[in-house]
């Protein structure tokens, strides 16, 4: 299912959730520090980078396309920590890790409204999202879980009313394993 906005097109999964991309970049390998960007809603407030898929739009591609757009950074797109299930706003968030090997000095969020990009030591990134953006803050959570228990299978988060995860695997990713 699509929905039009004005300046783009909203894409729905078949629970009527809106499908959405995002990542967590990480100046390096280390995934000390990571990139968050000024939510345009709230410019004082700092959010995860990431947006909604297009039509026919694979995740990675929209992932690595929204961080273009709203942080001006390029880099290896990484593994994928979890879809993020939302469901007090209706969104189904994909999330992956994106190591930045190309920072743009002018992009198209901060020529259009302004938007800023700032480098966090991840604690600070999550002590700033669980004010604003609670279920951004359990990413890195995700992150860490990710690399202990998946075996890189993807964990999917559902984030309920107290905003607590409940992580299961991804059974659409497990299916083709013997």
């Amino acid at each position: 299912m699509m929905k039009l906005k004005s300046n783009q097109t909203r894409t729905y999964d078949g629970d009527g959730y809106k499908k959405r991309a995002a990542c967590l970049c990480f100046r390096s390998e280390t995934e000390e520090e990571v990139l968050l960007v000024s939510s345009s809603r709230h410019p004082d407030k700092w959010i995860v980078p990431g947006g909604g898929m297009e039509p026919e739009e694979e995740p990675n591609v929209a992932a690595a396309r929204e961080v273009c757009e709203e942080a001006g950074v390029k880099g290896t797109l990484g593994r994928l920590v979890g879809v993020f299930e939302n469901q007090e706003r209706k969104h189904r968030t994909y999330v992956y890790v994106l190591i930045v090997t190309e920072v743009l000095e002018d992009w198209e969020d901060s020529v259009n409204i302004g938007r800023k990009r700032e480098w966090f030591k991840i604690d600070d990134a999550i002590q700033l999202l669980q004010c604003h953006k609670p279920v951004q803050a359990t990413y890195f959570e995700a992150l860490q879980d990710s690399c202990l228990t998946s075996n890189g299978t993807p964990l999917v988060a559902t984030i309920s009313g107290d905003l607590s995860p409940t992580y299961s695997i991804n059974q659409s990713s497990v299916s083709g394993i013997r």
